[in-house]
């Protein structure tokens, strides 16, 4: 089970916004850019005033934020014919660069640091690289967790407004970097394995 499951619920309180940006003239990759744009903003912005604990209310803040881009711009690809392979590239390189913004900044928080996070980082473009080549391979796309990028999106979430309202994070957590490396290792493997049983459940 993962977050992505409740996708369709949130895409339906969104819809009589995203019917609006449709009218205004508003187009899917616009929104894709747009969130990647914010993502890098929010993470330098976070980075820069790392000293002051407080500002890191801004990474839960912008990850609903672009969580709802998100949805929006697959909504708009979808339901106004705006889908393009442009798009499809934009959209899958958009992610993995807005998660390694908005990791990054993690890096200068007790007791992480630049291994533990950039490991993070680089496994998390591993699932999303492994779920994008199921359709490669003539399957769908696969979001498979256990730690997809909503779920990635509640931990690192959950951990920006932690440090905003206390300041430090617990030496305990330095524990949460192996079990996250260890979750989206899993979420790799799984993603492989669930897409080669959709061509037969047969692993080469």
């Amino acid at each position: 089970m993962t977050l992505y499951a409740v996708k369709p619920l949130f895409q339906d309180l969104l819809r009589p916004v995203v019917v609006r940006l449709a009218a205004a003239g508003v187009n899917a990759n616009q929104i894709t850019i747009a969130a990647a744009v914010g993502s890098i903003i929010c993470a330098v912005i976070v980075a820069w005033l790392a000293a002051h604990s407080a500002i890191f209310v801004l990474i839960p803040v912008w990850l609903f934020a672009r969580m709802a881009l998100n949805a929006a711009d697959g909504m708009l690809a979808r339901e106004f014919g705006q889908e393009s392979q442009l798009g499809f590239y934009l959209n899958e390189i958009a992610d993995v660069v807005s998660d390694a913004a908005l990791y990054t900044p993690f890096a200068l928080v007790a007791p992480f640091g630049a291994f533990g996070i950039g490991l993070v980082i680089i496994l998390s473009a591993l699932t999303e690289f492994a779920g994008v080549l199921a359709a490669a391979a003539g399957t769908a796309r696969r979001y498979d967790g256990p730690l997809g990028k909503s779920d990635r999106a509640l931990v690192f979430g959950a951990l920006g407004l932690w440090i905003a309202i206390a300041g430090v994070l617990p030496s305990w957590t330095l524990w949460l970097i192996p079990v996250l490396a260890i979750l989206l290792a899993f979420t790799s493997v799984n993603r492989v394995y669930r897409a080669l049983g959709g061509r037969g459940g047969i692993l080469r």
